[in-house]
């Protein structure tokens, strides 16, 4: 055990990885969230690394609620965005101390994970959207997947007139049998829409129906939910634990969807996991990109007892995530017969790639100034 003497970020807009060294002289590795990572560094270095430095290298519960009361003219996203690469360091810290992974510290182990391939993609026809998914299905083994309908906080005006009510069928009918079809509204519908696009869905075999209405509007979330048989999941963009408890009290979801960076990291991503197994509520997080974010929620769920049927694993390459080429050496999202591999090494179980580093924006907060 020891104290954190200093705190390091590498970032650029997309991306912001966070070295914390112990007075031991031990590291820890850890990733704020993705999207306005330099602005994220930024308050990192003014708004946690402060209450940071100094603290017990250990005590990660202490440390989150010490920053979330001294900020707490600051509650909101950005705050937890930041407070994930210290959240998610300080894990990679405790890991490599213990010489034990992440999963185990929480009580799981590594293993093999079924992981559904997520589409993010809109710009792109239903013809060419089944086409690619069939050829992950029979080159990855793929027996799970996601694909976008609606337009993103679309208002009911969907990415061009009649796309939803084609992509469900030929995508649908495409992937065939024994196999679990999820899709995405992202908060493009009314509930009255979004309701008569879930009976299409439930008639096409689709099974989970992801933020079909603006996510901040639970009340009508839990309209669609009741409405349908499918399963309605959502909740990636909450971050406030009284939201969350609401919304699990309320059963507005039928799948509740953390993701861990949003969150602040894994500690408050557990709350959350916990208070939905209270509920008998799965937990199928957002991991959306090939960050660590997607890491971190392997080993997330290969420990919780709740956890849900598959990992999201993002299918979009450098044509729509250039940003993320390059952040580890080696693949640590390796799919084989449509799994991946929880890492069973020290912490999180990957090594950014230095040459990534170097390129990257460095900023540095340490006790002695």
């Amino acid at each position: 055990m020891g104290r954190i003497a200093r705190l390091e970020t590498f970032a650029n807009e997309f991306v912001c990885f966070v070295r914390l060294t112990s007075e031991t002289g031990e590291t820890g590795w850890g990733q704020c969230s993705t999207y306005n990572a330099d602005i994220t560094a930024t308050i990192f270095h003014r708004q946690v690394a402060p209450w940071a430095l100094g603290a017990d290298d250990a005590d990660v519960a202490g440390l989150v609620r010490l920053v979330e009361e001294r900020e707490h003219k600051f509650p909101g996203s950005y705050r937890c965005r930041a407070l994930a690469g210290l959240d998610t360091a300080m894990w990679d810290l405790r890991g490599k101390r213990e010489g034990k992974p992440v999963v185990e510290l929480i009580g799981g182990r590594p293993g093999r994970l079924r992981a559904y391939a997520s589409s993010m993609k809109r710009d792109i026809t239903p013809q060419d959207e089944a086409a690619r998914l069939v050829r992950l299905r029979d080159e990855k083994g793929f027996d799970a997947f996601k694909w976008r309908v609606g337009a993103e906080c679309g208002r009911d005006v969907d990415e061009w007139p009649g796309r939803t009510e084609a992509v469900v069928p030929v995508v649908a009918r495409a992937l065939g049998g024994g196999v679990a079809k999820l899709v995405d509204g992202n908060s493009g519908f009314s509930a009255p829409r979004a309701i008569a696009v879930g009976r299409l869905l439930e008639a096409e075999g689709v099974g989970h129906f992801e933020e079909p209405v603006p996510y901040w509007e639970l009340e009508e979330t839990r309209k669609v939910t009741e409405a349908l048989d499918l399963d309605v999941a959502g909740g990636e963009q909450d971050w406030d634990l009284a939201t969350w408890k609401r919304m699990i009290d309320m059963r507005a979801v039928d799948i509740v969807q953390p993701d861990v960076m949003y969150m602040g990291g894994l500690e408050r991503t557990l709350k959350v996991a916990a208070m939905a197994a209270q509920a008998g509520l799965p937990v199928t997080p957002h991991s959306a990109n090939l960050s660590l974010v997607t890491i971190c929620t392997m080993h997330l769920l290969g420990a919780i007892p709740n956890a849900g049927k598959y990992l999201e694993l993002s299918i979009e390459g450098p044509d729509y995530y250039p940003w993320q080429e390059g952040l580890f050496l080696g693949d640590p999202f390796a799919v084989s017969d449509g799994m991946v591999t929880i890492p069973a090494e020290p912490g999180w179980g990957v090594e950014i790639d230095p040459r990534w580093l170097e390129k990257a924006d460095y900023r540095a907060s340490s006790r002695d100034g």
